[in-house]
């Protein structure tokens, strides 16, 4: 039994969205230069019996980049799947995205809140049985990453969170950041309400003395 191979790449993809949708993410949607990276991939792996994220001697953002595509973030995730009896289209499917779901990594790759787009690519690979490579691209393109500045006039060091990171900002300096996550801005001060803030493209913030504690403009 032989699975429908681009019927399979469909049900991957719509896999996938069920679990980010299970787990409150939003959905990925399907680019063509991904796809034409995974799928190039896929055939390479196939035909070189080669089974590794850098077994071209490069790296997925190389491939996609290769293919035009233009990246804030990428991930990838692979998966090989043989059995002397065949697979319909949609267990050929579900195979790989269990696979996926249960290994942490590809878990992890699978349910990143930034990603936006996906490319699926699932090529047969020559064997006495059945068997077939999946490749899962997913990207953010750099039309979405977030620049930003952060200037200081509250006439003290200053320290904020971006994401899981803390930084302090010296007295009369200015930082800049660029980040591919839709991560929150969070001002911490003595004695007062963290001000959480979510910054957009090309937005500055002003920190300025407020009482005995500081206060933030968002321009």
């Amino acid at each position: 039994m032989l699975p429908d191979l681009p019927k399979t790449e469909i049900a991957i993809i719509e896999m996938t969205n069920a679990f980010r949708k299970e787990m409150r993410l939003g959905e990925v949607k399907p680019n063509a230069a991904l796809t034409a990276a995974a799928r190039a991939f896929a055939e390479y792996l196939a035909r070189t019996g080669k089974f590794a994220h850098e077994a071209d001697g490069r790296q997925p953002a190389d491939r996609a980049e290769a293919k035009g595509y233009r990246y804030c973030s990428i991930s990838e995730n692979l998966a090989m799947n043989l059995d002397s009896r065949g697979f319909e289209t949609r267990a050929l499917a579900r195979e790989a995205v269990e696979g996926w779901k249960n290994s942490p990594g590809h878990r992890a790759n699978m349910l990143q809140p930034a990603v936006t787009e996906i490319g699926v690519a699932v090529v047969r690979a020559p064997h006495r049985s059945p068997k077939f490579i999946s490749v899962q691209l997913f990207g953010r393109p750099e039309s979405l990453k977030v620049e930003f500045r952060i200037e200081n006039k509250a006439g003290t060091a200053v320290t904020y969170t971006l994401g899981e990171e803390t930084h302090t900002l010296p007295i009369r300096s200015i930082a800049t950041h660029t980040s591919c996550d839709p991560e929150l801005l969070t001002f911490e001060q003595a004695g007062a309400t963290a001000q959480r803030l979510a910054p957009r493209n090309g937005e500055s913030f002003i920190v300025r003395p407020r009482g005995e504690g500081i206060q933030v403009e968002r321009k």
